[in-house]
């Protein structure tokens, strides 16, 4: 079990008070919700600084503490009854509690943990003491060790081999013509396709950084600075996380937009489409049933 870490910066909220936010957020989006839709509403609407948001959980991951924590509340949420995750990874509150605006979060956290309590779960949290969590609830799926493992693998790879899996997951996104431009590491325009939408069809380019921690706005500036007059569309994916500062940036008004694609969402994506990774199905054992029957 880790030891609390004593680095985390003062006012980060413990998944607890992130658990109405989270319901909030939901709420004020119509109901459903992206993970990147929850987080960015849930940031804003707690105005959170921007050394909370950009606070690692830890070195072995692209994951932020904010997002780990958020992923606790919409696990005790979900197991409250209150929400549910579609087969696409859309969060949406339960038709009969549409118009909940809050919980009782005691009652939530003491719930879901007594319900958990009573079930043998095959994966346990490691770090229960960490963030206040229940070591008998099984882990949200967005913190699951093997996305951790996968993100050491993804870290140690070959720039090329990297800019490869990229070209690959593209092509599985929808993108046609996927080129990569053999000048890794120059931190310009790594490779470039076309994505085609119904009639339309866009020129777009993309940046390929394999990085451990956080990429800034000057990075973000430095790739739409390298984007030519023919690229419609400017696609940064990197193994890391973004700042602030580099969100902000890659959406600013007048400028040329920026997708960003960070190593959680690239992650998710590689799973999405069974790239490299393949889905273990596993039983829960009842004991209570066969030692009652």
């Amino acid at each position: 079990m880790s030891p609390k870490r004593k680095d985390i910066p003062n006012g980060m909220p413990d998944f607890k008070r992130l658990i109405n936010p989270t319901l909030e957020a939901l709420q004020s989006l119509g109901g459903s919700a992206t993970v990147n839709e929850i987080h960015s509403e849930v940031i804003k609407n707690m105005q959170l600084s921007e050394k909370i948001i950009d606070f690692l959980h830890s070195d072995h991951t692209s994951q932020t503490e904010i997002q780990y924590r958020l992923g606790w509340a919409r696990t005790y949420l979900k197991n409250y009854g209150i929400i549910e995750k579609t087969q696409r990874g859309i969060w949406t509150i339960l038709p009969t509690h549409k118009d909940i605006k809050s919980v009782n979060v005691d009652e939530c956290v003491n719930t879901v943990r007594n319900l958990s309590s009573n079930k043998k779960n095959n994966h346990t949290n490691p770090e229960a003491n960490h963030n206040f969590e229940d070591a008998s609830m099984e882990l949200p799926a967005e913190n699951k060790p093997w996305r951790k493992k996968l993100y050491h693998i993804l870290i140690n790879m070959n720039p090329y081999a990297f800019e490869r899996l990229t070209q690959l997951l593209l092509r599985e996104c929808g993108f046609d013509d996927v080129h990569v431009t053999k000048k890794s590491g120059d931190g310009g325009i790594d490779g470039t396709g076309k994505l085609k939408i119904g009639i339309l069809s866009f020129q777009v380019a993309f940046q390929c950084k394999r990085y451990r921690g956080v990429v800034g706005s000057p990075e973000i500036r430095d790739f739409r600075g390298s984007l030519t007059t023919n690229i419609e569309k400017g696609i940064f994916i990197t193994t890391g996380s973004f700042s602030k500062q580099a969100v902000e940036e890659a959406s600013t008004p007048g400028k040329q937009r920026i997708e960003l694609i960070d190593g959680e969402n690239f992650i998710s994506k590689l799973a999405e489409f069974g790239i490299g990774l393949k889905e273990r199905k596993d039983y829960e054992i009842d004991e209570n049933f066969f030692n009652t029957i």
